[in-house]
């Protein structure tokens, strides 16, 4: 399941006004779309926080308000300061999180 933990504004270009979020799922994004391409290793697991959890962070445009279809800009996160602080790298300007 994903949850929508934080949530901010970048001026992308400087003008235009673009939302980031960070989003926690309760598996590992990048494993979970490996498996369904069948492009694992034998070896591969999934790589969850101590809570089976991972947080993700999507700044670029694309994701309207209201749409549930979720694709990260970003690896997992064990928590959301790792998450908020790769996404405040991420951009070229300041995130006004609300």
């Amino acid at each position: 399941m994903e949850t929508i933990v934080a949530t901010g504004t970048w001026m992308y270009d400087g003008v235009a006004p673009t939302t980031v979020r960070v989003v926690m799922l309760d598996y590992d994004f990048w494993h979970a779309l490996g498996e369904a391409e069948d492009d694992l290793d034998v070896d591969e697991s999934p790589e969850l926080n101590a809570d089976g959890r991972l947080y993700y962070v999507r700044h670029r445009p694309g994701w309207p308000d209201g749409e549930r279809t979720f694709w990260p800009d970003s690896q997992g996160f064990d928590t959301l300061e790792e998450a908020v602080a790769a996404a405040e790298s991420a951009v070229p300007g300041p995130i006004r999180w609300q």
